[in-house]
């Protein structure tokens, strides 16, 4: 199998199961993180087992640069910024306890340990999409089949990998605008990680993003 073919199926079928395992079999939040680590590290990693000259395309995602570091904060302040308002603006329009509910009774996740699941998404978790999504599924898939091409799918298969988390979360109108605004940020991380070469301005942003839906969810379980 060519390189470029193994990772466009790849990253299809990894970002598949893990909407299955979301949506559908929604396992404990502990399996949920091995599985996740199974589909968007292993199997990534089975990219450059495979085709070793790629090696040199690995290395340099973990390379960090000062380039650019500056408004991948200042992009990732406004970010929360604009979570954090987005939830008082629209609190009204959203069934929160349905989200509650479905964190709890779907994955385990409650006030007694939403501090560790926290850190666990922002820091780690965040880090894992970010090496998948655009290290793995945009900047070396870039280097075998385009920039184009690695933009749109990188960008659509980050969208739909929310979709089986955040079924039956909003309306069909939000719903619909919350998969436009993941495919228009995905595009966005790929832009600030193609001019630096690495993951680490996505990862910064991604962060930020973390930390305002996890203070959102402080709120939800009464923490804060």
């Amino acid at each position: 199998m060519k390189a470029k073919n193994y990772a466009i199926f790849s990253v299809l079928l990894s970002t598949l199961l893990m909407c299955f395992v979301d949506g559908i079999i929604s396992p404990p939040y502990l399996y949920k993180s091995i599985i996740k680590i199974v589909l968007f590290l292993l199997i990534p990693m089975g990219y450059f087992l495979l085709y070793k000259e790629k090696g040199a395309y690995l290395k340099k995602l973990f390379i960090p640069k000062k380039k650019d570091f500056l408004l991948a904060l200042l992009l990732g302040i406004g970010v929360f910024g604009i979570i954090i308002i987005a939830y008082f603006v629209l609190r009204y329009y959203i069934d929160l306890n349905t989200i509650k509910e479905s964190l709890t009774t779907g994955i385990g996740v409650t006030a007694d340990n939403f501090v560790y699941v926290a850190i666990y998404i922002s820091f780690v978790n965040s880090l894992l999409e970010e090496f998948f999504f655009r290290g793995y599924a945009f900047l070396i898939l870039r280097e075998e089949s385009g920039k184009k091409f690695a933009y749109i799918f990188s960008s659509a298969m980050f969208a739909f990998y929310h979709v089986g988390m955040t079924s039956g979360w909003f309306n069909i109108l939000i719903y619909i605008l919350s998969m436009l605004g993941l495919f228009v940020g995905g595009c966005i991380f790929n832009y600030l990680n193609e001019k630096c070469e690495n993951i680490y301005p996505s990862w910064l942003v991604h962060m930020c993003a973390n930390f305002g839906i996890n203070t959102i969810g402080f709120i939800l379980f009464g923490v804060i």
